[in-house]
């Protein structure tokens, strides 16, 4: 499920008049988002250096090349920001990144299918998978632990998971 780019941060409007831009960094060193330049949108119509000027509430300060002026970097409220795989670095066994694991087919440890990932939640206390199957009402929701998911097999485009009982989830005892 590997792609090519992966989304680093986003543009939540702009800072000041001269062209700045209110900059949220996804990334697990906020900093570290400009050493990831050029950045692409999505589409990647159009590209971007970044020069961060100053730490704000929730994100930064930042310059993007070819923006000057506060109309240019208002318009780009909303873009979300990726960066060449090839620029991040290489993680750890037991770490991914969201792109790697959208898209997913899941099973349970019987290896019955439960569905296929669409989306991965940071909640601040951990991440969440959204598991959408065919004929569910209502996506499955799977703490990213290695309890309920002993198993992430990039390779194979599966995810082995333990999911709690319907109870647990609802709080009944």
């Amino acid at each position: 499920m590997a792609t090519d780019r992966i989304c680093v941060g986003a543009i939540a409007g702009a800072f000041g008049v001269k062209g700045e831009v209110r900059l949220k960094s996804f990334c697990a060193q906020p900093e570290a988002i400009a050493a990831y330049a050029p950045l692409f949108t999505e589409d990647g119509s159009r590209s971007f250096t970044l020069r961060i000027t100053r730490s704000i509430p929730n994100g930064f300060a930042a310059r993007l090349s070819g923006i000057a002026t506060r109309e240019e970097a208002d318009a780009l409220r909303g873009t979300e920001l990726f960066a060449d795989r090839d620029r991040l670095p290489a993680l750890p066994d037991d770490e991914f990144y969201h792109a790697d694991l959208i898209g997913l087919c899941v099973v349970d440890t019987g290896g019955n299918p439960l569905g296929t990932v669409r989306a991965v939640f940071d909640h601040g206390a951990g991440d969440f998978l959204e598991v959408h199957a065919p004929g569910r009402r209502a996506p499955l929701l799977l703490p990213f632990t290695r309890a309920v998911v002993p198993t992430v097999d990039l390779a194979a485009g599966r995810i082995v998971a333990d999911p709690p009982e319907e109870s647990e989830v609802r709080g009944d005892r």
